[in-house]
Order: structure tokens, then sequence, then C-alpha cells
């Protein structure tokens, strides 16, 4: 069966445009982190627990060097990352194609059957279209907690002219432990992502390169 045209161009070239600004922002990020790993008030113990409290991480993993530099780097991808992410929120509204990425409770079953299927209980991959279930349960989550990140992060950077958004995020503490922990579900959803790509449908890899898919699940619906 010939390849059918699975990703548009932007689609693609924001993705991977976000890869690269995430993975620069998850390192200064750790880099800002480290100027205090930790939440809450000095010598206090805040009331959500933070299993990375007092940890440093491995100088290959920041980004800035110190405190300003990873400042500088942080805010300097932060608006390319937002700009990129609303390109591709604004091409899913325009095109229609945010239909085939949300997920629904109708899903709930086929979601739990492929998760099945990816842990090699289910011999067979169950019906999907462009996206398998539980790739919409993945991309809805993940695009409610880049929306939770970016504003978060808007949150800390100016705290006294968002006071309201602090305020909603359970104030200033709690917000900076949201937009941590926010890193880290990333991280997961990155590894998580990459090796079910690579275990159960490699040829999804080639379709967000060349835009085109061929493989097992053809269906563009």
């Amino acid at each position: 069966m010939p390849p059918i045209k699975r990703h548009h161009g932007l689609v693609r070239l924001t993705h991977w445009l976000n890869a690269i600004l995430l993975a620069g922002m998850i390192g200064s990020g750790l880099q800002i982190y480290l100027a205090f790993p930790h939440i809450g008030q000095k010598g206090k113990v805040f009331g959500v627990p933070n299993p990375l409290d007092m940890q440093t991480f491995p100088e290959w993993s920041r980004l800035g060097g110190w405190l300003a530099g990873g400042l500088n780097w942080h805010f300097a991808l932060a608006w390319p990352f937002v700009i990129c992410g609303a390109a591709y929120l604004l091409f899913l509204v325009v095109s229609g194609e945010w239909r085939s990425l949300v997920f629904r409770p109708r899903d709930t079953g086929p979601a739990i059957q492929m998760q099945l299927y990816y842990m090699r209980l289910r011999r067979e991959a169950p019906p999907q279209g462009k996206h398998n279930a539980l790739q919409k349960l993945a991309y809805t989550a993940i695009l409610i907690l880049a929306t939770i990140s970016v504003l978060s992060g808007f949150a800390i950077y100016k705290p006294v002219q968002l006071n309201w958004l602090v305020q909603l995020f359970g104030g200033y503490e709690l917000t900076r432990y949201w937009h941590f922990i926010a890193v880290w579900l990333f991280v997961a959803f990155v590894i998580v992502h990459v090796l079910a790509v690579f275990l159960s449908d490699p040829a999804s890899l080639r379709a967000i390169i060349t835009g085109r898919y061929r493989g097992r699940h053809v269906s563009n619906e």
C-alpha cells in the first residue's frame, strides 16, 4: 500500500522546534531551581512533598552555568516555545484536526485495549484512526500540561503584576511547585512517547519527519 500523507509541514516544524526548545527550557529551568532547590520558605517544610528537595542535578543536564545565565536562556526560549505552541493550536483549530486529537469519554475503552496491546497482553492492535485512543489521552493531557506550565511560568515571572494568576494557583510557592512538577511530567511524557513509537509503530517516526506514513495502521480518519 502506498504511503499516505499523515502530518502537515507546520505540524512537523512545530513538533521538532518545540522538542528542541523544551529541552533547553528544562535545562535552564533546572539551573534556575538549583539556586534555591527547595519549595517553600527556607528552613521550613512545604505542605506538598518534594522528593527532589535540596537535590542537585548533573552539570550536563543544566543550561546557563549560573542563575542569571539560566534565567536568560529560560526566557529567551520561552517566547519561541509559546509562539510555536500557539501556531500549532491555531492550525489544529483552522484545519479541524483537533477532532482527531481530543480524548473523549468514548475513548476510554479503546485506550485500555491499546494499553493492553502495548503491554503485550493483547496480540493485535485494536482498530484506530490517525491517532489511537491512548495517544489522544496523552496529547490532550500534554496540551493541558503545557497550558499550566506557561501560565505558572508567567505567574512566577511577574508575581506582582499577575497576582490574580498566582492566587489562582494557590500562592507563589505552590505556583512554583506546579511549574517544577510540570518539568518532570514533560520528561515522563517524552520518554513514554519515544518508547511507544519505537516499540509499537516505528513508521510513525518517519511520518513526523517526512510527513508520510507507511505502516500497519494507515487509516487517516
